[in-house]
């Protein structure tokens, strides 16, 4: 089963949230029809189309709250959640693995809901509250999840681990870490080439029964 990602925010986000989708799908459309265009007809419409064409390149604003901050920028309407907090905020701890949500290395959270923020398009996240892995820690002092990854050697590489520690996180907080068999189940989407499986569920179980906070 995969994790169980979700993102959807109050009503009142909707409507700019669909704004932004359909703006993208558009912009999306035009493209698709230059490239099957014929030849004749893309050089007959080329004078046309340069300003359209550019619109699809345009910047439009965002606004969103990372790890407890107010954002005001201005991305890219194909861009993803994850690009924009890796080039543009230099929140680089998310990973980009298979870019394909197959893997869970870019899990991050979105109003308390992990998602894959390969597969979610920025301007998607217009009024939300987005937390990643540096959001964990307070200060210096680590979150429990991150301390318990340590304590049980819960990574190897390390290059999975704060997407694991983002889904071990929500896996508490969405009540399927009543046993060692439900976490693996809920946990499945996070993928470790180096095999740390057993120690990370430790860990999620120290966390768990210890009723630390998450």
């Amino acid at each position: 089963m995969e994790n169980e990602k979700s993102c959807i925010g109050p009503e009142s986000e909707l409507d700019s949230t669909d704004s932004s989708r359909r703006i993208f799908l558009k912009q999306s459309s035009l493209l698709t029809a230059v490239a099957l265009a014929p030849g004749t007809a893309v050089k007959a419409a080329a004078m046309h189309m340069d300003e359209k064409i550019a619109v699809v390149f345009e910047k439009v604003p965002l606004k969103m709250e990372v790890n407890g901050k107010q954002l005001s920028l201005s991305v890219e309407p194909r861009s993803t959640l994850l690009d924009i907090l890796r080039e543009q905020l230099n929140l680089t701890g998310t990973k980009k693995g298979c870019d394909h949500g197959q893997c869970g290395a870019c899990t991050v959270h979105v109003n308390g809901h992990r998602i894959n923020s390969c597969l979610t398009l920025g301007v998607m996240m217009n009024g939300k509250k987005i937390t990643t892995i540096e959001g964990l820690a307070h200060g210096d002092q680590l979150h429990p999840m991150q301390e318990a990854f340590i304590k049980h050697d819960g990574f190897q590489c390390g290059y999975c681990t704060p997407g694991q520690i983002m889904s071990a996180v929500a896996c508490i907080r969405e009540g399927h870490a009543g046993s060692e068999a439900e976490i693996r189940e809920y946990m499945s989407g996070n993928i470790c080439r180096c095999g740390a499986y057993p120690n990370i569920v430790n860990a999620i179980q120290e966390v768990k029964d210890g009723g630390q906070a998450v």
